[in-house]
């Protein structure tokens, strides 16, 4: 297999979260509706119907533009893709063939190779049907749905980038805010073209639709790369097909031949004019931008965290843009509270999950708690918890300390008395002496007693120190 070399391109689907659709003014959110009841006369193709295009899918359209390092396009052009299917009632689907709104650009991968981008169009999706034994379902809940189709160029050449295209796709539309994000929902959804050669000519492409996590994106072309190859090896030939994807099985089947241009019979739509915007607006949009993920991977970098750890955190703005509040706070408080986000707020299940609840203040305050040993580690990421379960969030870091009764004691009068009473027990006579000997490994029995008998309450470090300083 090593002789053969993958090569993939992308496209991926992107739902908008405008209010309304891309031509009627229908709710765009159709998720746990009625089947059929966010239509109008638009969606169902009725005679004498025109389409109105939705001023704010232009505009977010723009946005993921920009997030993608993209030309915008200031002259933008429909056309009608004809196909017949029971969900498109019109016949054809209203999309962006020859003058897209958005051009070439380029997404920055952490680990591998940039991956360029074509063009990204806008278009309205079709509607859903839902297969049985002898019949099928239409729901046109989703049919005018604004989507952006972003098209990669072939500059894939493993299942380990297509995911890390994928992720970092994903990223990017989340914090520009046009998407929902929401794979399980399909608000993102990939299409893979794979194909293999021993040169550097490319192999004939198979097509895998609607993958919709990013495993799958990996497995998907992990599968067909191996199946074209076992192909070729036996000396018959791929055929150029859309493919679907079993995540059950781990393979994939084919669907249909693969459509050409020519089989979709483009056309300008008559019923809707050029989409023609100004550098000034677009100059505009990009002012309003919100901060990228690579914003965020910059302000981190003095925080020395592990790449799994800090892309842990970037997949959730909300998390990015907080621990970038803390670093602006105290910047050597950030790497703790980088690490309970990471290995506490993100892995713990029963967290409530809201992430805006903490104030930078608060958790800047609980990881100068730790710092300067007034709460041990252990007991700061209890303290953490709580700040993350909304039914405490009133509560200051020290009050939640104080009335879990986890700070430390650190007066050094308080903690000699308790380590005079242990010296003084029989039980650790033995240990003191061995101490007294320079044998340091029986200090840990003393430490312990002491932990003991203050109910984890005395400060280890301290306590180490005074027992040397006892016993010396």
């Amino acid at each position: 297999m090593s002789e053969y070399k993958i090569t993939v391109g992308i496209e991926c689907h992107v739902q908008l979260n405008t209010k309304t659709k891309l031509f009627s003014a229908v709710d765009n959110d159709a998720v746990d509706k009625e089947p059929n009841s966010c239509v109008s006369p638009f969606d169902y193709a009725l005679p004498g119907m025109l389409p109105v295009l939705n001023k704010e899918a232009v505009h977010k359209a723009v946005q993921a533009g920009l997030a993608m390092n993209c030309k915008i396009g200031l002259e933008s052009r429909f056309d009608r893709k004809h196909y017949f299917y029971p969900d498109s009632p019109a016949g054809y689907q209203i999309t962006q063939m020859y003058k897209p709104i958005i051009g070439a650009g380029v997404i920055h991968l952490q680990g591998f190779d940039d991956v360029r981008i074509n063009h990204a169009h806008l278009e309205g999706d079709a509607g859903k049907l839902t297969h049985f034994d002898d019949y099928s379902l239409v729901d046109l809940n989703r049919a005018g749905t604004p989507l952006i189709e972003i098209v990669s160029e072939a500059d894939i050449h493993s299942a380990a980038q297509a995911r890390a295209y994928a992720e970092e796709l994903h990223r990017l539309m989340i914090y520009a805010g046009v998407t929902n994000g929401d794979l399980y929902q399909g608000n993102m959804r990939f299409d893979v073209n794979t194909s293999v050669s021993k040169t550097d000519e490319l192999g004939t492409k198979t097509e895998v639709k609607n993958l919709n996590s990013f495993r799958s994106v990996e497995r998907a072309i992990e599968y067909e790369a191996a199946r074209q190859i076992a192909l070729l090896e036996k000396g018959e030939k791929v055929v150029q097909e859309t493919r679907g994807w079993n995540d059950a099985t781990g393979k994939t089947t084919g669907q249909r031949s693969k459509e050409g241009a020519a089989d979709y019979r483009y056309m300008p739509e008559p019923d809707i004019p050029p989409v023609v915007l100004t550098q000034e607006y677009v100059d505009k949009v990009a002012s309003e931008m919100p901060a990228m993920p690579d914003f965020y991977r910059e302000k981190f970098e003095p925080l020395k965290l592990d790449n799994s750890e800090r892309e842990a955190i970037l997949n959730y703005p909300l998390l990015a843009g907080r621990l970038a509040e803390v670093c602006e706070e105290n910047i050597k408080l950030a790497p703790r509270v980088a690490h309970w986000f990471s290995g506490v707020l993100l892995a713990e299940e029963n967290l409530d999950k809201d992430f805006s609840l903490a104030t930078a203040a608060e958790l800047a305050e609980l990881s100068e708690m730790v710092e300067k040993s007034e709460l041990s580690s252990t007991a700061g990421k209890e303290v953490f918890i709580q700040l993350y379960n909304k039914k405490n969030t009133s509560k200051t870091p020290h009050a939640l300390a104080k009335e879990m009764n986890l700070l430390q004691e650190n007066d050094e009068g308080a903690l000699e008395q308790i380590i005079d009473e242990v010296l003084a027990a029989p039980e650790c006579q033995k240990a003191a002496e061995d101490v007294r000997n320079g044998e340091m490994k029986a200090i840990g029995f003393l430490v312990g007693q002491v932990m003991k008998k203050s109910k984890g309450k005395a400060n280890p470090g301290a306590v180490n120190k005074l027992i040397q300083k006892k016993l010396s």
